[in-house]
């Protein structure tokens, strides 16, 4: 554990502790949420242990204090982690090779984990970035929701915190940095994206939460390359 902290320089440490106080904000307000709407406090603590996603989290609890049905709820959250199957794929390397590890990684895997792996090509690093994110957000998360969760009904308005915002603003300034630089695969990278957030916005006001996010994939079409021509005499 301490080879994993010193692999890592000052300034991806520093973004990773504020990703988890972000984190936590985002946390402490799921578990006010849930227990101001009238969840018993241990519900949101052990959905964070077992789940541990937090947008999923925040769609299984609104569906269930909407009125809706567990099985609706349950559905909510899957369409909506279905996002983080081909992130499985892009840091597979970063996992390992025994099970137990691979078992532990995809629980730990987040939106922000991924976006520490994605920015930086080295093994070494890439590997020590995604488990010390991984496991101080799931400390971070899990803390602030038993916080939360306790102190949910002397809350009135969660809502009127913001807390929301945290989450998003955080992501968007670790992905920002990639888009910004000038090469030709990062330009076919900030083609896909901007596609993939216009889809997202404009499906936004039509459907249920979570396939907006799902229809964003689809600015990967822009992402792919055609394979460069072969000189003549050459073939595959």
């Amino acid at each position: 554990m301490h080879s994993l902290w010193r692999t890592l320089d000052r300034g991806t440490l520093r973004d990773i502790a504020l990703v988890c106080l972000a984190d936590a904000m985002v946390g402490a307000a799921f578990g006010a949420i849930a227990v101001s709407g009238g969840l018993p406090p241990w519900v949101p603590v052990v959905m964070s242990l077992l789940v541990f996603a937090g947008g999923a989290q925040f769609a299984a609890v609104g569906v269930v204090l909407s009125g809706g049905a567990p099985i609706a709820a349950v559905a909510a959250g899957l369409v909506l982690n279905a996002r983080l199957l081909p992130f499985g794929f892009a840091i597979g390397d970063v996992l390992g090779g025994r099970w137990w590890t691979r078992l532990t990684g995809a629980h730990l895997m987040t939106d922000e984990a991924v976006a520490f792996v994605l920015r930086d090509g080295d093994p070494r690093r890439r590997h020590a970035a995604f488990w010390a994110c991984g496991l101080g957000l799931f400390v971070s998360w899990n803390a602030a929701v038993v916080l939360g969760a306790l102190a949910g009904r002397g809350i009135g308005d969660t809502a009127a915190l913001g807390l929301d915002a945290a989450f998003p603003a955080v992501l968007l300034a670790l992905v920002l940095p990639s888009l910004a630089e000038r090469n030709v695969p990062n330009a076919a990278l900030r083609r896909a994206s901007v596609f993939g957030a216009a889809v997202a916005v404009a499906a936004t006001p039509f459907l249920p939460a979570g396939l907006p996010v799902l229809l964003a994939l689809t600015g990967l079409v822009l992402a792919v390359r055609a394979p460069a021509p072969l000189p003549d005499g050459e073939v595959r």
